[in-house]
């Protein structure tokens, strides 16, 4: 069984990061979160941008792991992540895995794969 090595997990931060442009990323959420299943009637984009923000850091920071996999860690790092949004990690969860989600379909072939 393959384990990720730190220049595993930074090469595909690098290339997901030359894939998938940031700016473009947070203007997709933002002209689409209110219609996400998830979207509580109330909340604002003030709310939703960090957990965004979270899913596009995180997603690099993890090199290509499934949300699954890491999603607990995830959990104890959004009181940090949040910033001021008034989202609980339980409201969060679902637009940070909804950002994982979206990197993922939008991966060039060459990287869209497990690397286990």
């Amino acid at each position: 069984m393959h384990t990720m090595t730190q220049h595993d997990e930074q090469g595909v931060g690098a290339e997901v990061a030359r894939a998938i442009d940031p700016g473009e990323y947070r203007e997709h959420f933002h002209r689409e979160f209110r219609f996400a299943a998830y979207y509580s009637a109330g909340r604002e984009w003030p709310d939703y941008e960090p957990a965004y923000r979270y899913g596009y850091d995180s997603f690099l920071e993890c090199g290509g792991r499934r949300f699954e996999d890491v999603e607990a860690q995830l959990a104890r790092g959004w009181g940090h992540a949040r910033a001021a949004s008034r989202l609980h990690w339980t409201e969060a969860r679902d637009a940070v895995r909804d950002g994982w989600h979206h990197i993922e379909r939008n991966l060039p072939h060459a990287l869209d794969r497990p690397l286990r």
